[in-house]
């Protein structure tokens, strides 16, 4: 089980495989934070914020991980406006699942 919400259908080929690499990332924390953040706003992301998730999913677990909890800053060529709204989205409260 991923613990994904939302469907995959009507994604295309390229918001499915970043929906499907968000919820399976490797650490589960991970997981929940990239996965969430994909299901809530993967289709409403134009190409250049998917070529910056894309980028994201390239950096290891602990490295991004740190960042989004503000353990340490990203470095320049990563602090972007999608890094900023998944630190946002992270932060913001939730209700009871």
């Amino acid at each position: 089980m991923t613990g994904t919400t939302r469907s995959s259908d009507g994604l295309d080929p390229r918001r499915r495989k970043l929906k499907f690499r968000s919820w399976h990332r490797g650490i589960r924390e991970m997981d929940l934070i990239m996965g969430r953040f994909a299901d809530a706003c993967i289709d409403r992301l134009d190409d250049g914020e998917l070529d910056e998730l894309e980028r994201l999913m390239d950096v290891p677990d602990p490295e991004i991980y740190a960042w989004i909890t503000g353990e340490c800053a990203p470095p320049d060529g990563f602090n972007t406006a999608l890094l900023r709204r998944l630190r946002a989205f992270h932060d913001a409260p939730r209700a009871p699942e």
